[in-house]
């Protein structure tokens, strides 16, 4: 249950910085942070994702459905 609860928070941070990315994209202000700081913080954040799932899968704490229907 604690590695779906991790996989949620990282899925939200995801979605977080991608608003961020889109304010940064929006406002255009060259003094602010710019808006690949947020987009690299995503892939990031996605690439860990996929490696934290295929870890999970390995070791047994989740399983995957064995029938999609």
């Amino acid at each position: 249950m604690t590695i779906k609860i991790i996989l949620v928070c990282l899925l939200i941070y995801m979605i977080v910085n991608l608003f961020l990315a889109m304010k940064a994209m929006m406002k255009n202000d060259p003094d602010g942070p710019p808006m690949s700081k947020y987009i690299g913080r995503r892939v990031f954040t996605s690439v860990v994702i996929v490696i934290l799932i295929l870890v999970a899968m390995a070791t047994g704490l989740i399983t995957p459905n064995p029938r999609p229907y």
